[in-house]
This record gives structure tokens, sequence and C-alpha cells, in this order.
């Protein structure tokens, strides 16, 4: 089945034996990121957060992005992904400066474009990290709207959710928007629902991961309304501990509400996932058919940030 995917941080997906090898190559000891068997090792969001910024630390340079993001393409079409959106921070590449990440988005950008001739699509989210701060996310920002129009399509917010409040980012979002970027932002994984609706002030249309929504009749039937997409990432709330198995997870009564719900990753090494995987789980718990998979990846590519050309090319190949 051919799928579309919104929700992946190309740090996150990288392999962890891509990585090993990196550190090799420099000469870097990142045993301490990895279990016995080879995949990363961490107990609980935050230090699932520090070893994934250790895994950033690895990637220094443009040519390691480029190198990594083709690595993470070629996995997402054995996949049978069609058209991925991946999360890539100004902060992680080059700290912020303009100059230096327009070399990494360049770098990122060629492997893209030599991959999408080979029918693998993709574009890239700039990210504010959010608990960087504020003043950090107004770089972010200006990264992403100074090269706005190519592989860079959006703005996104991730990291944790609960530091800062919502509206100390409006600057960074208003940026982006009259730019032209899509806009999407973390909120309702770990925040509850007052969280979701406190991005949604900062005019996102789609929601990272955004379950927790489910408390919240009333913010339910507000989604439902306003069409706001959910990237729900059921693996990845699961291997966290936000909830307990398959059965708990709320993406099927988000979906029965009538909310537009997708699918997809996050951080698949890490949760030791993948998107076939994913499909197939949901399949088992909630007796979701091709159909029903089909109608969330159209819903995918209607929320996706890319041009009208590339969504009725999409279209076409998911018919």
């Amino acid at each position: 089945m051919k799928k579309i995917e919104l929700h992946l941080h190309l740090e996150g997906a990288a392999p962890p034996a891509f990585i090993r090898g990196l550190a090799k190559e420099k000469r870097e000891d990142l045993s301490r990121l990895f279990d016995e068997g080879g995949g990363y090792a961490y107990h609980g969001f935050a230090d699932f957060l520090r070893v994934y910024e250790g895994v950033t630390g690895i990637l220094t340079t443009p040519r390691d992005y480029a190198r990594l993001l083709e690595e993470v393409l070629l996995e997402r079409a054995e996949d049978g992904v069609i058209y991925s959106e991946l999360f890539v921070s100004p902060d992680f590449c080059g700290g912020g400066d303009l100059s230096a990440w327009r070399d990494y988005l360049a770098a990122m950008e060629e492997v893209a474009l030599k991959l999408r001739g080979q029918g693998i699509d993709s574009r890239a989210i700039a990210t504010v990290i959010r608990h960087y701060g504020a003043e950090q996310s107004r770089k972010a920002a200006i990264c992403a709207a100074e090269t706005s129009g190519g592989w860079c399509s959006g703005l996104g917010m991730a990291g944790d959710e609960n530091a800062g409040a919502a509206k100390d980012f409006a600057w960074a979002f208003d940026c982006a928007r009259e730019a032209g970027l899509g806009l999407t932002a973390h909120a309702g994984e770990w925040g509850g629902p007052e969280g979701i609706r406190d991005v949604l002030a900062l005019g996102v249309t789609r929601i990272g991961h955004g379950v927790r929504a489910v408390e919240d009749p009333a913010l339910m039937r507000h989604l439902e309304e306003r069409a706001i997409t959910l990237e729900c990432c059921p693996g990845s709330n699961i291997a966290l501990g936000v909830y307990r198995d398959w059965q708990s997870h709320p993406v099927a009564r988000l979906l029965d509400a009538g909310i537009r719900v997708t699918l997809s990753t996050d951080d698949p090494p890490f949760f030791r996932t993948t998107l076939r995987q994913e499909y197939e789980r949901l399949a088992e718990t909630f007796g979701w058919h091709e159909e029903d998979f089909r109608r969330l990846n159209l819903w995918a590519i209607d929320a996706a940030f890319c041009d009208n050309d590339t969504k009725t090319r999409l279209q076409k190949e998911l018919s």
C-alpha cells in the first residue's frame, strides 16, 4: 500500500547503524546512546530528548545531513511511502545562522531533488525547538522564511511542549505565515487539551500528535469543524508511555468523531517501528481496512505543505 507521512523527524529517523558509522568516521564515542542490541537506549521522555540531542550532535556538516536524508528517504520508499515531510531544525543545522542554514538546506535539497526523480518525494518543515526559547525561535523562523518556496515548505514547533507559553512563539509563526509557509506545532501529547487550544491560536492547520484532544469533547468538535489535521503517531505514544497499549490509544475515537487523522512514525528507530507495522497494528486492533487507510492518506495529501500539482499527482498515485 502506498503511504503519505507528514510527521517524521529527520534526526529521529536516523538508523542507529548510520549514526554509529558516522561516529566511527569522526572518532567519537557515542556508546552511551545505544543498548546491547545496538538500538537507541533511553528511559522516559526526558531521557529520550537527551539521546535524541546526542544523535544530532554527531551531525555537524551539510554533507552529514545530506547523507542522512538519502538514507532516511530510501528507507521510507521501502516502507511504501511516496511522500514524506521531515522536521529539520535550523538550530541543529547551523545554530540558527541563516547563511549556515542555506548551506545545509542546499545539500539536503540536492538529495531530495535527485530522489524525487526516482519517485520518492519529500518536503522539509523548518522546526522551532520549543524548549530553546522564544528568542531562538525567531532565528529559526527567519531561516525558514528566507528559504521558503522550494524544498522548505513549512514551519513547525517541536521539543518540550510544556516549555514556555505558545503565545511566546507568535512572532515566529507570524513571520512564517507571511512567507507563505504551512504551519504545524506539536501539542496534545504530554500536555493536555489546553495546549492544543493554545497552538491553534498561532494559526496552525495541523497539530503534531494532538491525541489528548479526546479528553475535551468541545475541542474535538472545534477540530472537526475547522478541519484541523492531526499528525498521529500511535507507536510513538505507546513507546513513550503516553498510552499503555494499542487498545487504549484514542486514534480510532478521534476518527469516529470526524477529526482528520493521519498516520506517521515520528522517530521510528527510537520506537522500533515502521509505517507498515503501524498500519498492521491498527488493522489488528481496530479492524481498519485498506479503504480506511486510503481515506487517511487522502487527508494527508490535502493537509500536506506542497503545491497543488504535487497533490494532484499524489492523489492519482494513491488511486
